[in-house]
């Protein structure tokens, strides 16, 4: 668990970034890393128009904003190493290079509300660690992170942030696999679609496998697998219903004009009813 640097987490002042400073003081603390808060603060006019005196004050007001969210993580969690980070600019680039080498909070609007270009979209899509985007649940929850798994490497990933989430937290794993996905598995097993019960003896097999070796290394951990003849978003849906937190791995694609996140990570951050977590390989 030593291999992050630190939790930082963006702070705007709207209630959804306190929720996320609330996760983010707990994952700090029970990590036992620091907590860095990070604010970005943005000059509203092209450089043309610039007017030094109202640089200042924006700024001085992103400063103020910024010390109020440090002095509510500090509350909470009293003895805690707590930094603050004031960024000039667009936030995403600034949470995404502040945090590289940590785990990322954030907070998100209401799944009604989430826009294409939100951060709680966009970080976790280009992060190099796990970020979450923590979005208050709309009803009393079990003590259960979901995870999603499947063949991929981002799914081994999942799986190993989701067991340790449970150990830290004392919360059980429920692993997913929603295997009705015609269009996502290789042609040699396309045939399998055709038989349900040797269908689900090769995707139960699949799934027993990649969750066994975490098993063994968190044998405290109360686990139970879900095989879900759905497609996997819907399958993770329906689990996430009273969980504390969905993870999946991000399966997309680097690089220019791809993307980043998978199917499945976009439409947990769209639509999941908990926090989510989206790791990367």
């Amino acid at each position: 668990m030593g291999r992050y640097a630190q939790v930082l987490v963006g702070y705007d002042g709207t209630k959804e970034s306190e929720l996320a400073i609330r996760w983010a003081v707990e994952e700090a603390r029970k990590r036992r890393l620091d907590l860095t808060v990070c604010h970005a603060w943005r000059w509203p006019y092209p450089i043309s128009y610039i007017d030094y005196e109202g640089v200042a004050i924006v700024k001085r007001m992103g400063r103020h904003l910024l010390q109020h969210g440090v002095e509510l993580a500090e509350s909470l969690a009293p003895g805690l190493k707590v930094h603050q980070r004031l960024v000039d600019g667009p936030a995403v680039p600034a949470l995404l290079h502040e945090g590289a080498e940590g785990i990322i909070v954030l907070g998100s609007h209401e799944r009604e509300e989430l826009p294409v270009g939100s951060s709680a979209l966009q970080v976790p899509a280009h992060a190099r660690g796990p970020v979450l985007v923590v979005r208050a649940p709309g009803t009393p929850t079990d003590g259960r992170v979901v995870v999603g798994v499947d063949d991929s490497p981002g799914s081994q990933a999942a799986l190993e942030f989701a067991f340790e989430e449970a150990a830290l937290r004392g919360w059980q794993v429920e692993a997913v696999s929603g295997c009705w996905e015609p269009g996502g598995v290789a042609g040699t097993e396309i045939a399998l679609f055709a038989d349900r019960e040797k269908l689900e003896q090769v995707c139960g097999a699949r799934l027993q496998r990649a969750v066994a070796p975490w098993l063994v290394k968190y044998p405290q951990v109360a686990t139970r697998t879900s095989l879900v003849l759905e497609e996997p978003r819907r399958a993770l849906l329906g689990a996430a219903k009273g969980a504390d937190m969905v993870v999946v791995g991000a399966r997309g694609e680097r690089g220019p004009n791809l993307q980043p996140l998978g199917a499945t990570a976009m439409a947990m951050l769209q639509m999941a009813p908990c926090t989510v977590a989206v790791v990367h390989p």
